[in-house]
């Protein structure tokens, strides 16, 4: 008998991370072993790459676990690829507050994801720990999805606050050795201290790092609970959830240039959140055990598609912006 972790055979987890391992080794070993600034063109190569290795590996999923998962898997990928754009205008804004250049962006995004590909695996399992020992704890998940869903259309015209002024940033601060400039790529360097004597010191890309993974465990509490009120299935959890970010950060480079355009996406993202938290109450109410994956998946694409073609019209006097 096929040995199995968190309800799917270990080879398919194995499998999965090689996958994973492989991309991270061809992005830094092969791709970007240099410092560069990516352009546009780079970035929407790479990430149409990781987009059609996220898709192949769907169509894996559906010929190894049937149609019902693959459609959940899909679902799941584009709900965490559309919450995690929201992402980039706080990247951006991280990228901004310490000053890092274009030129050493990818490096602070590529190290960001390992810590990310950490802290969602343990997200994940605890949430997915709860589920199978409380069901109750799904409805849990679909009201919180309720109320962020209509706190995100409430605050939908604030301006973002000011990420380098947050409280782990200030700790670290009081508590390690920061450089006032950067030291090219590195994260760490040995510099002198007041007293004249050699000492680690962190740079201000460290910094960003840290504020970049502080930024991605904020909308893990949005983008967790989403994808659990689509399925509970923690394989299909996390591998949805580990492509999508992956190919996020690929993209950030083309979508930061033209972020303003998507000027609508966050009401859209906000009524998504409503409709995954409110099927979680419909469903019992319809004599369903859940809504078919097949109509979450519609419904999710015409949302996000209206939000997208809505931003898009509305902003189309900026092109010659961009």
């Amino acid at each position: 008998m096929t040995a199995e972790w968190l309800g799917q055979p270990i080879w398919m987890w194995v499998g999965f991370m090689g996958v994973v391992l492989a991309l991270l080794v061809l992005d830094l070993g092969v791709l970007n072993r240099k410092d560069h600034e990516i352009g546009v063109r780079e970035s929407l190569s790479l990430s149409a790459m990781y987009i059609a290795i996220a898709l192949a590996f769907g169509g894996f999923v559906w010929w190894r676990l049937g149609g019902e998962r693959g459609l959940e898997y899909f679902t799941g990928f584009a709900i965490e690829k559309s919450l995690a754009m929201d992402n980039v205008f706080v990247i951006a804004l991280i990228f901004s507050a310490f000053s890092i250049p274009r030129l050493y962006q990818h490096r602070v995004l590529f190290w960001g994801i390992l810590g990310v590909i950490v802290l969602r695996a343990i997200m994940i399992a605890g949430g997915a720990a709860l589920v199978s020992r409380y069901e109750w704890v799904l409805y849990i998940f679909a009201a919180f999805l309720v109320f962020t869903g209509i706190k995100m259309f409430a605050s939908r015209h604030q301006t973002e606050t000011d990420i380098s002024d947050n409280v782990m940033l200030n700790w670290l601060r009081r508590h390690i050795r920061v450089t006032d400039r950067l030291h090219g790529h590195a994260f760490f360097v040995r510099a002198e201290t007041s007293s004249g004597k050699l000492a680690t010191h962190a740079t201000p890309l460290f910094l960003a790092l840290v504020a970049i993974e502080l930024a991605d465990v904020v909308f893990a509490v949005d983008s967790v609970p989403a994808i659990f009120a689509i399925t509970t299935d923690p394989y299909i959890v996390y591998t949805s959830n580990i492509f999508a970010i992956l190919g996020l950060r690929a993209l950030y480079f083309a979508l930061a240039a033209v972020i303003h355009r998507f000027a609508y996406l966050k009401q859209a993202l906000a009524l998504l959140l409503v409709f995954i938290g409110g099927k979680v109450f419909a469903a019992p109410l319809l004599g369903l055990e859940k809504i078919p994956p097949a109509i979450s998946l519609g419904v999710t694409a015409l949302i996000l598609a209206g939000g997208v073609v809505w931003s898009l019209w509305r902003t189309r006097r900026e092109k010659s912006a961009l």
